[in-house]
């Protein structure tokens, strides 16, 4: 898991249906953070459909059945 601030962090579930052009993390720490898609030009060009299609790997890192690029969770915190 990534230290961040003396705080194990992995990422348990992703959401874009929580508000209009923005995409929920749910942390294991049990934090909820929200980012604009527009942060990530790869999301953003994904369908609603493909969004959907997300996978988590080692808690750490996220990408989509359509993308062969991998996000961490360091993307989301832009540390």
């Amino acid at each position: 898991m990534c230290k961040y601030k003396d705080t194990d962090l992995g990422i348990k579930k992703l959401d874009f249906k929580v508000k209009r052009g923005a995409m929920a993390a749910y942390l294991t720490d049990g934090r909820e953070i929200i980012v604009p898609v527009s942060m990530f030009p790869e999301i953003k060009r994904l369908s609603r459909k493909e969004r959907e299609d997300w996978m988590i790997m080692d808690d750490q890192y996220f990408s989509f059945e359509n993308l062969s690029h991998i996000f961490s969770v360091k993307d989301l915190l832009k540390v």
